[in-house]
Formats: C-alpha cells, structure tokens, sequence
C-alpha cells in the first residue's frame, strides 16, 4: 500500500498558512467541504474565511506532525493538504496521518513521495527512463572530502544540493575550491537528513522548465504544459511564466514528453511538477528533480488552461476520475503551445539593496491592482494588521497576470506593477517593476544567472519607472522601501493637527494634591512621512508650559520622527551591543534572524572576506563576512540558536596596527 484508498471529504485541514492556505481554503468552499485552519498568535489573517480556526502554541508547531496527528484525531479530520513548504513532501507525514488518524494527506501518496522527494532517488528514476541528467556524484554525503574529490574529476563549476529539501534552500553554486568547505557545511546544515549530494553544474544560458502533471495513479498522466522559472536569486524562484518564452516548441515537447515518461513509468498519482535545465542554444537539457506536490506557481498553469488544481487534486483524492476531475477535455500536444500567456510575480518583504535580507515589520497599508486578466493571492486583509516576522517566509501576495498574447501580458505586468503599494516594509517591488520592463525580459533572453547578473541594472530602471510614475499621483507619505503609497496610513495627519500632551510622573499622581500640571501643546506644521503606526515624521511646533509666574510659555520648532518597535520584539527588547555601521571595525549582523554560529575567537586573525557568523533566515542559512583584515577584539555573547536582530554588532576587528597599540 502506497497511498490510502480514495473516499469522501468532509472535513479538510489546511496544515498550512499564509496566501496559499487562503487559496485552499477557496476551493474548499467551492466545493462544500469544512475547512479547518491553522494558525500562531499575531499571523491568523489567512484563517479568516475557514470555518474553524486552531490556534498554534509557535511557529514550530506547523512541523510537528504528533501535534497535527493529534488534531485531526480530536476533530475527526478525512484529510489534510499540506500545501507547499512544510511538510508537504514528508513521507513520514503522509503515512503516519493515515495510519495514526485515518486522515488522507491530499497528494501523491507516501510511496511516490518516497520516490521523488530525495533527489537522488528521482534522478535515478530519471535514468531508468533514459530521459538525460547531469553527471552527479552516485550517493549522498555530508563529507568535503567526498565532494572534492569529486569536483577534481568532472571540473568547476558544481552544485552542491541538499537530498531532502526545496525551495531553493540547501543548494550552493561552487565555482572553485575556496570556497568549497563553508558551502558543503551550509548546505549540510540546511539538509534535514545532513545529506547532500554534488552534480556537475548547468549554468551559462541555461533556462529552468519545469511541467505540470496531473497523473490518475494507474498509469496514466497527462500534462498543463510547461512553466519557465529562470528568474531567481538565491535559487528561489520569483517571476515565472506559461508557457515557456523557449521559441523552439520541438525541444520544449521533448521536454514534456519525458516528463510524462517518468510520471507514468512510477504510476504518478495527483499533481507533481517535473524540473529540466534546458539550453535553447546548444539544445543540451538535463531533468533535475520532482516536486510532488502542488507548487506556488501552480497559478500560472491555471490561468492558461483555465483549470482549478487545488479542485483537482482534491477530487482525486476521493476518487474522481482524471477525466472528471476538471481538467480541459481538448487534446494538448506538446508542440503546440496554450492559447494564452500567465506570469506570476511574487511580492516579498525583503530588502534587495541589503542581499534580499527579509524585512520585518508591520504592514502599515497595501495596494494591490485589479483588471482584466489580473489575479492577487494574498493572506492581506484590509483592517486586520499583518506582521511580518522571522518566523515565516517572506512572501505577501502574487500578481498572476494573463493575456492572448506575450507582449500584452508584459505590458500588462508592467501596469499592475505601477498599481501595487504596500507600505510599512521594505519589498522587492522595486526590482519586479525593473525585471518586467527590461528589453532582456521582453525578448524573452533571461537565463538562470540573469537577475544577478543585472540585478542593480533592473533595480536602478524600476525605481525610475516608479518615481516617474509617483510623480503623477499626489500624495503626502512614502512607502517603506519602495517609494510613496497612495493611501500609505491608517490614520490621516494634516498640517494644523494639533493636540495638548499632560505628562503626569507616577509618583505624583499618588500624591493627595489633585492639581494638574500645565498642558505641552503640540501643533503639526508640515508631514514629511505618514506611515503610522508603523513610522510617522513631521514638522511641528511644541509649546512647553511656563515654570513659574514670571516666565511665557516657550514656542520651539522640532523635527520629530516616530518608530514602531513593536514590529520586532526582538530589536526592542534586545540586551545585544548594537554595532556602528560608521565604525569600520564593527562587522554588524545586516538581517533578522537565528543565530546559527559564531566561527571566531577573540585574537584570531581574520582576513577580508572570511565568515564571522551564520544567521538563519526564511530556512537559509547566510554568511556575514568580515570587510576587514586584522584581529579579533570582541566577539558577541549571543548564543547559537537565539533570535537576533538588525543591526547586531558580531564582532569587532581592530587592524594589525591598531591591534598592537
């Protein structure tokens, strides 16, 4: 028994949160089902339209499976769908939700999860369907040494990838052997089973192409067609399109063909999506992984074939035929592309200028566009505040924009970008709006190194689009990170406002003299910033009361500016030095995170570009490095494993002379 037997649902838990738990949750409604979302305290706005919400005791708690098991036990669950991320492709989820609490986890099943989810396995299904893959060392390792080895024979560059993990963690390009060992370590780190594996990598004018198959578990699978995910940073995707911008539709169907090959070869059950490295110029391509589950790209593939895969793969999972499950009855022959264009662009909160670091804070307002052809999944909802924290990812919404053609739905992009604000974080907007009206992008030339290789071209051409187009939209305030929000506040200040302050010490209010003290008056001259409650800046005029009988009140002019802490309990309460970014002997720690080792001493010689520590953040594990050569003073007395935030000063290093004085 690979999977468990189909049978009705009623009872759905979404193991899940954030926009995609939303966009189950819709489908779930759809059709008739009682949904049951998860959710921590402070990140509940995708439960919003469930029929039950179950608070979380943490963050850690949607990794738990006794916990989850434990749940659908006491609310009598038939199934759960995991979603994407978490524990979507865990075998031992799959299996032990069935046999502990009789709950189906919507998906392929334990067996093919087994089978696909650790990349080594799939590449060697892979090659038992004669379909072409890179050259790759044969089995896993968490040894340097192995992957040396290794790269001696085949040459540079390689890619070392965890076995057992996605979304782009775990996985480091190495371009020579300096570099070698802290990235084996890292990925290592990121692996849950601390297993990698090493394969020679595809990199120049390679693109990522990826298929959507839909399979009925005995054998047969059809396809969606193709998606084109080769705009990344960090190996994460952020901007994908349907169907490919490939022209030549011959290799893209040789492509599909052998993902269908593989599909049916294991009898695939449900959704999958089944990855390929493809060069259009050299005709080279190479398969790279199965993600056996749904994807959070999986939009793109509904828009253009007019299709609800969270329907399907709940349909599947109670025994719908895949002929009645809602897919398009016509043929589709890989050759011949869709009759529309999707692209999906995903807002984070992240700032890019700081190397894409997650930006916390509290969502002060959002903007999001609407029209023909434009689709937004977002968790957001307006009047219910949403916070973004080092718990979670980074993403907020995604733009799915669809047209007839590709040149519509680009200059469609380009206007539901102008449309977007989101204000109270720092986003990558800006680099969206640069991406999309790039001529590289138009013409459809963006290889898997493209947005890095250009990435502070497209971040210099996005903010000019938006400061051209700010410049025709009146507006008081600015956004966080990326420039003026329409509306970018819950409350409206104006020039005139003005409010009487008593300051009243405890102490006195005990005392029996019931006498008030004299009123400060405060009067708003001018906004200059209006993000509140998040930050508020602003010109004011404060008149302080008179001391005595013989002195005038006194009327001064300030600069005032105000900063939610609240945003980041961590950076408020922390008892951790903070570094001087003026000071060049502090290396500070440039993003949120944990803290997940200090690699230095005090007195250790360090040279430039050496690691001082590795801080955790949206499951990556980042190094922050010394810019500076010298001595080491003083170390951080954080410990491994504690939330740290911005600004953190890691360490102090004092050059050789002034180490010596």
């Amino acid at each position: 028994m690979s999977r468990p037997p189909p049978r009705p649902i009623k009872r759905l838990l979404i193991a899940n949160r954030g926009e995609i738990a939303t966009r189950i949750i819709s489908s779930a409604r759809e059709l008739g089902l009682e949904t049951w979302a998860i959710c921590t305290s402070g990140d509940a706005s995708h439960a919003s339209r469930a029929t039950h919400t179950l608070e979380l005791p943490s963050a850690a708690s949607f990794m738990n499976i006794s916990a989850l098991i434990d749940l659908a036990k006491k609310h009598q669950i038939d199934a759960v769908h995991p979603g994407y991320g978490f524990l979507s492709e865990s075998e031992d989820f799959s299996r032990r939700m069935w046999e502990e609490a009789g709950a189906v986890v919507v998906g392929p099943g334990w067996g093919i999860l087994a089978n696909t989810g650790d990349k080594l396995r799939a590449r060697l299904l892979a090659e038992e369907c004669n379909v072409p893959v890179s050259l790759a060392l044969q089995r896993s390792t968490n040894s340097v040494e192995d992957i040396r080895q290794f790269a001696s024979k085949i040459g540079y560059p390689i890619m070392i990838k965890a076995v057992d993990v996605g979304g782009g963690s775990g996985i480091r390009l190495i371009r020579n052997n300096v570099s070698l060992a802290a990235a084996v370590k890292r990925a290592v780190e990121e692996s849950p089973s601390k297993q990698v594996f090493a394969e020679k990598a595809a990199v120049d004018g390679f693109r990522h192409i990826e298929v959507q198959i839909v399979g009925d578990g005995r054998g047969k699978a059809t396809h969606l067609w193709e998606r084109e995910c080769s705009i990344q940073r960090r190996y994460q995707k952020i901007d994908e399109l349907a169907p490919s911008v490939v022209s030549d539709r011959k290799l893209v169907a040789k492509v599909i063909q052998d993902a269908l090959r593989m599909a049916r070869h294991i009898q695939y059950f449900s959704l999958g999506t089944f990855e390929f490295l493809v060069n259009p110029t050299t005709k080279e391509y190479y398969f790279l992984e199965v993600n056996p589950r749904l994807q959070v790209e999986h939009t793109i593939s509904e828009s253009i074939s007019m299709t609800d895969l969270v329907k399907v793969q709940l349909l599947l999972a109670q025994g719908v035929g895949i002929n009645d499950c809602g897919l398009p009855n016509e043929f589709r022959q890989p050759e011949s592309p869709p009759p529309a264009h999707s692209i999906q662009l995903r807002i984070t909160s992240e700032n890019v200028q700081n190397n894409w670091s997650l930006s916390i804070g509290k969502i002060a307002s959002f903007q999001f566009p609407s029209g023909n052809g434009i689709r937004v999944d977002t968790h957001l909802i307006s009047g219910h505040p949403s916070v973004v924290s080092t718990d979670f990812d980074s993403l907020l919404a995604k733009l799915i924009i669809t047209a007839s053609t590709w040149p519509d739905a680009v200059r469609k992009a380009r206007r539901a970008l102008e449309d977007t604000q989101i204000s109270g974080v720092k986003t990558n907007l800006d680099i969206l709006r640069g991406i999309v009206a790039h001529q590289d992008f138009i013409d459809g030339k963006c290889d898997t190194q493209w947005l890095e290789s250009k990435q502070q071209e497209l971040l210099k051409l996005g903010q000019q689009i938006f400061v051209s187009r700010s410049s025709k939209i009146p507006q008081e305030s600015t956004a966080s990170g990326s420039g003026p929000a329409i509306t970018s506040a819950n409350t409206l200040f104006r020039k005139g406002d003005a409010w009487s302050i008593t300051l009243t010490s405890p102490t006195a209010s005990n005392r029996a003299s019931t006498q008030a003290p004299p009123p400060h008056h405060l009067e708003l001259t001018r906004v200059l910033r209006n993000e509140f409650p998040t930050s508020l800046a602003a010109e004011i005029l404060l008149t302080t009361p008179s001391t005595s009988s013989t002195t005038q009140p006194q009327t001064t002019s300030y600069t005032i500016t105000l900063a939610s802490t609240s945003a980041s309990a961590s950076a408020a309460t922390s008892h951790h030095r903070r570094g001087n970014p003026l000071d060049p002997s502090h290396i500070n720690v440039p993003f949120p995170g944990k803290l997940v080792e200090v690699l230095v001493s005090e007195g250790d010689v360090v040279r430039e570009g050496d690691v001082i520590c590795v801080v955790q953040q949206m499951k990556m594990e980042l190094e922050v490095r010394t810019h500076r050569s010298g001595r080491v003073t003083w170390i951080t007395e954080a410990e491994d494993g504690e939330e740290i935030s911005e600004g953190i000063l890691a360490a102090i290093i004092e050059g050789e002379r002034e180490a010596r004085l």
